[in-house]
């Protein structure tokens, strides 16, 4: 069985990263695709372009629904398409914050559907690696995790430097960071905020916010998430017998190229992987009732509720 994909919005990440990886994968189709540009839908190859976002919505041929719109959207698109019947993938982060977040899960559980957060650096084989050697112990108990998502760009008119919209570095790239502490320690069951330094733009956004805390009563992390800073990306994690470094590949948006991991020193080795793809085939597959992995919804609402403890941090 195939799921019938409709996307709302037709923007970068949808026209380069997730239209190209619906159409490469198995059991997923393009069906529709409804923006404010009816030329740029067109161009995502859909089967069916529609004029509005609740004419998608209606189309009773669409399965799941991809949302790529901008963070202050994410909640209005997702309950609207949750309501009417349809499985939800959407862009990170899923909310503004905790409330929001739990609140669509909310939707979701009523309605009986499917609702799951786009991080898609989390199929990454490489990724799912570090995650497994921290589990079996190959490096002893976790001691610090360091990372950085930084990059330097105008956005002249972009969503990301509009409070109102959502945007900031941290909830942009701090998101994937907050995802890998969640993810390397089962759950982040204790997080206290020890320190933030920030630097604000003159939209009244984060440009940079570079945070340290503590998880879990023993474990330091250090993170640093910025529009303003050199392009930059960390994942090390260090522990008791060793450490694991993301090395060649960008730590958390390699796509279509090979990476590496060096695990204790060792160097091991991934092909070009295309982790949208990955994405896209384990949720088509958890929605036909087939067995396939999807961020699990405790762990979106725990990296909801930990970014809201940091950007309330004073």
């Amino acid at each position: 069985m195939s799921v019938n994909w409709g996307f709302l919005g037709a923007g970068f990440v949808a026209s380069r990263g997730l239209a190209p990886a619906v159409h490469a994968s198995r059991g997923a189709t393009l069906y529709a695709v409804a923006s404010r540009d009816a030329q740029r839908s067109a161009a995502l190859e859909p089967e069916r372009v529609h004029a509005t976002y609740d004419e998608l919505l209606a189309d009773e041929h669409v399965d799941a629904v991809y949302i790529s719109l901008s963070n202050g959207q994410h909640r209005e698109w997702v309950t609207r398409a949750l309501e009417a019947g349809k499985d939800v993938l959407c862009e990170k982060p899923l909310g503004l914050n905790a409330s929001e977040t739990q609140a669509m899960f909310d939707v979701a559980a009523q309605n009986g559907r499917l609702l799951v957060e786009a991080v898609w650096s989390r199929w990454h084989p490489r990724f799912i690696r570090m995650v497994e050697l921290v589990t079996n112990g190959d490096i002893g108990e976790i001691s610090h995790i360091e990372t950085a998502f930084t990059f330097t760009s105008d956005m002249p008119g972009n969503y990301r430097l509009s409070p109102s919209m959502g945007g900031g570095a941290l909830l942009d790239v701090g998101c994937y960071q907050t995802h890998a502490w969640v993810a390397l320690t089962r759950g982040v069951s204790d997080l206290a905020v020890t320190q933030v330094e920030r630097t604000m733009g003159p939209t009244g956004i984060d440009l940079t916010t570079d945070v340290r805390v503590l998880i879990n009563k023993n474990i330091t992390a250090h993170s640093i998430s910025s529009f303003a800073l050199p392009s930059n990306q960390q994942l090390l994690i260090q522990g008791s017998l060793g450490e694991v470094h993301a090395a060649e590949g960008e730590s958390f948006s390699t796509w279509n190229e090979p990476s590496t991991l060096l695990v204790n020193g060792v160097l091991e080795e991934f092909p070009v992987t295309n982790a949208f793809v990955d994405m896209v085939e384990n949720t088509s597959r958890v929605i036909t009732g087939e067995d396939g992995w999807i961020v699990p919804s405790g762990d979106s609402i725990r990296v909801a509720t930990i970014l809201d403890s940091i950007a309330s941090h004073k």
